[in-house]
């Protein structure tokens, strides 16, 4: 890694012990107190961080990956709008996507955060998806954050969604280390053979979920991954052993429609929405007024 000026060791597990959803690092020369964030300084930053990234061996893995994501059937252009001499003239044969990313922590004070936006920036410019289509959120967002999100010319989303964004075109959800119902609330939104195949997730392998989860609790509490992990495309990313709690057991999982139909049709009458009445520890911050319709996105 650069000399940025900043320490942080790898956390190593026990062996058994189920790792939290999205841990607290902080640099070590971050300050307790509240102080203005230097909006230049810290998207110089990223921007190094970037470039930092894409120098990474494991990189052009994570690339080839999320474009083979990006050809399945759901995400090409119709035949009839191809070129039939190859890609147009910017080398595009696929639909631009939308990106959504839920959960990605402080990142001007959290290390792995900073590592997983520079990640984010690379996969956007990788599936040529403009920045603008970005959209991103999490509360733990501070004001100068955000502004440092829109100067990197993100769309800052301003309501907690809760994951339940509905996927009315082919979209690419990063969700790093995000808690388990929000992966839940966000397949309860899609829940249909139509909604699912325009979904490629890059975060929390389905497959890893289940491994750490007591098999009664997730299916009775997260039934939407129970379900998706028996009919869904996931497929591990590499990660180096020096960044293990930045992109350790992250996936690219896409749900193909061929898998979705070996399903009954029972399957996708009237699914009902994600209570969590015996989750007292909730992996997700929820909005202060709860509204339990099924409706529409909010950009």
């Amino acid at each position: 890694m650069s000399d940025t000026g900043e320490q942080w060791q790898v956390a190593r597990r026990r062996k058994g012990a189920a790792r939290k959803s999205k841990p607290l690092q902080v640099s070590s020369n971050s300050r307790c107190c509240q102080e203005p964030l230097d909006i230049g300084k810290t998207v110089k930053r990223i921007r190094d961080t970037v470039s930092e990234l894409r120098c990474e061996e494991f990189w052009p893995q994570w690339k080839e990956q999320l474009l083979v994501a990006l050809g399945s059937v759901e995400l090409s252009k119709p035949q009839e709008d191809r070129d039939p001499e190859g890609p147009t003239e910017d080398g595009q044969l696929f639909q631009h996507l939308d990106c959504v990313c839920y959960g990605l922590g402080s990142f001007s004070s959290c290390v792995s955060a900073r590592f997983q936006l520079a990640m984010l920036l690379l996969l956007l410019d990788a599936g040529q998806i403009p920045l603008k289509d970005c959209f991103i959120y999490d509360p733990a967002f501070s004001s100068g954050e955000r502004d440092v999100l829109m100067q990197l010319g993100l769309t800052v989303l301003t309501e907690n969604e809760e994951g339940k964004r509905l996927a009315t075109k082919p979209t690419l959800f990063y969700l790093m280390h995000c808690g388990k119902a929000l992966y839940n609330n966000l397949l309860w939104k899609n829940w249909s053979t139509q909604c699912l195949p325009r979904m490629i997730i890059i975060g929390n392998s389905f497959n890893g979920i289940l491994d750490r989860t007591i098999e009664r609790e997730f299916k009775r509490d997260y039934i939407y991954i129970t379900q998706a992990v028996s009919v869904c495309e996931d497929r591990l990313l590499p990660c180096p052993s020096r960044l293990i709690d930045v992109f350790s057991d992250t996936a690219v999982i896409t749900f193909p429609t061929s898998s979705l139909n070996r399903l009954p049709q029972s399957t996708w009458a009237e699914p009902p929405e994600p209570q969590y009445q015996h989750c007292p520890d909730l992996e997700i911050i929820q909005r202060e007024t709860h509204v339990g319709e099924r409706g529409g996105t909010i950009n």
